[in-house]
């Protein structure tokens, strides 16, 4: 087994990978999105949100996001304090209530994101385009494979 440069030899674990990788990237972009009052997962779901042509149901965020229903209560209710979405009663079914980004929301997500594109540059500039590419593909494929698949 190969030995990584930090002197483990988890190199063949996928999941060891993975988890390294996802927190450098969790780390860089929760950096890069201090200054907005956001962290990644409240800025998933404002993303979420904000693509979502007529609002996105709590429960569809929880299953996009893979998180318990509790959090993401939590994480809609800090969005909506901070003025960036509102809950809405669905046209089609008045107990369910979808999550609407407000115009502050909607131009905040726009700064935030070009953040987070500079930070993901930053953090994986040492894979080219093509790469890069082929990773977001890749890791696609693997979540697709293990978490439904929500169509707003």
């Amino acid at each position: 087994m190969e030995v990584l440069m930090d002197g483990t030899v988890l190199s063949a674990d996928v999941g060891y990978l993975l988890t390294r990788a996802s927190g450098a990237l969790v780390r860089a972009t929760n950096a890069a999105l201090a200054g907005f009052g956001l962290r990644v997962r409240s800025y998933s779901a404002l993303t979420l949100a904000c693509e979502a042509r007529d609002g996105i149901s709590q429960r569809d965020l929880a299953e996009t996001l893979g998180l318990d229903p509790s959090q993401v209560v939590l994480l809609v209710d800090e969005l909506t304090d901070a003025g960036l979405v509102e809950r809405r009663p669905s046209e089609a079914d008045r107990r369910t209530k979808l999550v609407v980004p407000t115009p502050a929301g909607v131009a905040a997500r726009g700064r935030a994101a070009r953040a987070v594109a500079g930070a993901h540059d930053d953090r994986l500039a040492a894979l080219s385009a093509e790469e890069r590419d082929l990773l977001r593909g890749l890791l696609g494929r693997v979540v697709d494979g293990v978490l439904p698949v929500v169509r707003a």
